[in-house]
This record gives C-alpha cells, sequence and structure tokens, in this order.
C-alpha cells in the first residue's frame, strides 16, 4: 500500500509516520487491493486534526478526527476508518448476486457536429453530426441502492444501469445540492 503523508503546521515525525503505516496495515487484511491512502496531519491552535483518506477496490473511504494529542487523533480517526471498512465490507458480503439473468449491454456514442459545406444547397444552419467516440458496455441489473454505491465510486456524471426491479434501463445522477436524481422511461 502507498502511504502519502501531508503535514500542515507541523512537522512529520518518522515515529508518527510508522504508527499510521502500523495501523493502516491492520485495516489492510479486510481486503485484497488497497491501493493508496492519504494521510493529512494538522494542527490548529490546541486542536490536532488526523485525516484519512484509503482508496480500496476503486472506492473511496474517507475520515477525519481531531482531539487535543495527534496520536489520540490517530487512533480515533483509524478506529473510525476500522467501522467504514468493515461496514462497506457487510454490505458487499450481504449483496446476493442474481442468478439466471443475463448481462445487458448499451452502446454510448459521443457525437460531434459539422458544419456543411458551403455550396450544399440546404440551409447554412443545418449541421450533420459524426460519431467520433463509441463504447460499448456491459449492463448488469442492479437495484438503485446498488447504483447509487456503484455511482460513488466512479468519477462520471451520471451512471447508465438496468434496473432489477422494472427490468428498465435508468439513469442515476448527481444533483448540485449532493442529492442523487434518477430518470425512468415511461411508457
Amino acid at each position: 500500500m502507498k502511504v502519502v503523508f501531508t503535514g500542515r503546521h507541523m512537522e512529520l515525525t518518522d515515529a508518527l509516520k510508522s504508527y499510521i503505516e502500523a495501523g493502516l496495515q491492520k485495516l489492510k487484511i479486510h481486503f485484497d487491493r488497497v491501493s493508496t491512502a492519504d494521510v493529512i496531519l494538522s494542527v490548529e491552535k490546541h486542536r490536532h486534526i488526523a485525516e484519512i483518506n484509503i482508496h480500496v477496490n476503486s472506492m473511496r473511504i474517507h475520515s477525519k478526527e481531531s482531539s487535543p494529542d495527534m496520536y489520540a487523533s490517530v487512533d480515533a480517526v483509524l478506529t473510525k476508518l476500522d467501522k467504514q471498512v468493515r461496514k462497506y465490507k457487510d454490505r458487499i458480503n450481504k449483496h446476493q448476486p442474481r442468478v439466471g439473468k443475463e448481462n445487458l449491454g448499451y452502446h454510448h456514442q459521443i457525437i460531434e457536429s459539422i458544419p456543411e459545406n458551403e455550396d450544399s444547397p440546404q440551409n447554412e444552419t443545418q449541421q450533420r453530426h459524426r460519431v467520433i467516440l463509441r463504447e460499448k458496455l456491459t449492463m448488469k441489473p442492479m437495484s438503485v441502492d446498488e447504483a447509487v454505491l456503484q455511482f460513488d465510486l466512479v468519477d462520471d456524471q451520471f451512471l447508465v444501469f438496468s434496473n432489477a426491479d422494472t427490468h428498465q434501463v435508468n439513469v442515476l445522477y448527481s444533483r448540485d445540492d449532493g442529492t442523487y436524481g434518477l430518470i425512468e422511461p415511461q411508457f
């Protein structure tokens, strides 16, 4: 696991770094792939703040704690991270895979507008379109809750998925106020 340390308004000692790395190694036993951990330690007046972001199986888990002592803050943030990791792992283990349902696929295309030739007898405002990128992705049926969890993992503006409850294609998107929107087809 790669650990990146950042100290704000303080000097990071080797003892503190090794203490944090030992605590993070205990979290690593829960997952097969923990790629990186970002550790941010800061001091503001009499508060010692420890903040850790770990990237596990393409998911980001964040925790932040503060106390009058840095080692106490680190212990608190590691305990909080352990609870979050266990909660995430329990959610994954409780998930029952759907049997007998086939994976659906969809096509993703990005279209670019190209102006018509000036010699063309058609209207000047009319344009032709050309596909500049095409992706084929498989969609596994998932519930809305699973889609929200998956959407948190990806860094896109929307997620297209097959709704396991309605057997229709739905679109999940993030709104400006931090909530999610769901687009469902109406027939």
